[in-house]
């Protein structure tokens, strides 16, 4: 009888045993749910202006990236800071002249994006960045900035303007800029382990291609993605380069994507054609696998704005395979010539086919203007994220909550749908490729 319930009992426990196991295994293998969008909560103020606008510890949003092994965990990136165009021409207005450029890991929770931690950009000696424009011949875009005094500010070899980011399986992360443009790989601290230009003085010796230094001011490498296999960084270039000239470029939808090999530097160009001229440009690109990627192409203007509405904010599918590498192998200043031109001078595909140049190819994806569940309010659509292969993420730069006001102040960024403060949020929306 003892041995009986002796038995009855282990029995019993083995089956509860069993079914939590079941349950927790269900529990593990129950794929997070993400909301259509999530908003980041209670950004901090980083400086009221003299005229009361407030500018927050937004920003974040020029890039976004996704941690496999957290489903709730998206890293984001800011660009140089707040800024306003000044009251004379290429001059710029640095709100916070000192801020540093930063990654931000956010976790999503009960539909908010909560700010976890800031690991900010930081030189090999551990040096903090900043937003300052490059000195000329590293990378200058040819502005002048200055503080809300007017002070003018000295160009700094430190500064940095990133708009693409990646990150690695060991925590570190790559990073793309409109300065120089610049590649910058840093660790998980934020602390420079290398930096790749055109121009020949970044750090352990390697650089890309001449050609990417006549990038137009502020339009440099917006985009970066990575391979699968994480061998290969790919960058996309906002807009057609000045090459050789603005005016000979003029009217041109030719952009320039570039591969480099992480492990050796070897780098291939290939050609990318927007969809018309007057378009802001690509804001980001992402890859679905060693050949196919996405990318944003948009105009500037807010969508559901009662006036100047948007009218282009689209996710395209490209893939490489096929396309014509353009790389010049005597790296000139213009890069390889047809016909004696430019690849930009040759403006369009009717250019480009004369020539015998073949471009990526390219479809549409997703529009945002159309195909979301409600409207997209943002004038900057700016990262992508791609989870589980079907789940786009979509981030929105807030530019820190204002815009360039009147006599060089700054004025708040209000989203003209519902008059409110712009503020940096995820998008998750389910595709099919």
């Amino acid at each position: 009888m003892k041995r009986n319930l002796l038995f009855g009992l282990l029995s019993a426990l083995a089956i509860i045993s069993s079914c939590k196991k079941k349950d927790s295994d269900e529990t593990i293998a129950k794929p997070f749910t993400y909301p259509a969008m999530a908003e980041a909560s209670d950004p901090k103020i980083l400086l009221e202006a003299s005229n009361g606008v407030k500018v927050y510890n937004g920003g974040f949003g020029s890039a976004v990236v996704a941690d496999p092994s957290s489903p709730d965990v998206f890293y984001m990136l800011t660009d140089r800071g707040p800024n306003a165009d000044g009251t004379i021409k290429d001059v710029k207005v640095f709100g916070i002249p000192d801020f540093t450029p930063q990654i931000g890991k956010f976790r999503l929770k009960d539909g908010k994006l909560i700010l976890e931690q800031t690991i900010e950009l930081k030189t090999a000696a551990g040096i903090k960045l900043n937003g300052l424009p490059n000195p000329t011949g590293s990378g200058s875009t040819g502005e002048t900035a200055v503080d809300l005094t007017g002070k003018t500010l000295t160009p700094s070899i430190d500064g940095l303007d990133p708009e693409g980011m990646v990150r690695l399986s060991d925590g570190s992360f790559w990073l793309s800029d409109e300065y120089g443009p610049h590649l910058l790989h840093v660790d998980a601290t934020g602390r420079t382990l290398e930096r790749v230009n055109p121009f020949g003085n970044g750090t352990g010796g390697r650089s890309i291609p001449a050609v990417f230094a006549k990038r137009k001011a502020n339009r440099g490498m917006e985009g970066l993605a990575i391979t699968p296999d994480g061998k290969t960084l790919v960058g996309i270039m906002q807009s057609p380069m000045l090459n050789p000239t603005k005016s000979a470029a003029d009217g041109s939808v030719v952009l320039r994507i570039l591969t480099f090999e992480i492990a050796t530097g070897a780098t291939k160009q290939y050609v990318y054609l927007m969809d018309n001229a007057s378009l802001t440009g690509v804001s980001e690109i992402v890859a679905v696998n060693a050949t196919t990627f996405l990318t944003i192409e948009r105009d500037g203007d807010y969508g559901g704005a009662p006036t100047t509405p948007a009218t282009f904010k689209k996710i395209f599918k490209i893939n490489l395979s096929g396309a014509t590498d353009v790389s010049d192998a005597s790296n000139a200043a213009t890069g390889k010539l047809y016909n004696g031109k430019t690849v930009e001078e040759l403006k369009d595909l009717s250019g480009l086919t004369t020539a015998g140049i073949v471009p990526v190819s390219k479809s549409l994806v997703l529009d945002l203007l159309k195909d979301l569940p409600a409207v997209y309010p943002h004038d900057k659509a700016e990262g992508l994220a791609l989870i589980n292969g079907n789940t786009l993420v979509i981030s929105n730069d807030d530019d820190f909550g204002v815009v360039p006001g009147a006599n060089g102040s700054f004025a708040q960024k209000m989203l003209p749908l519902n008059n409110t403060i712009d503020r940096n949020r995820l998008y998750f929306v389910n595709i099919k490729l």
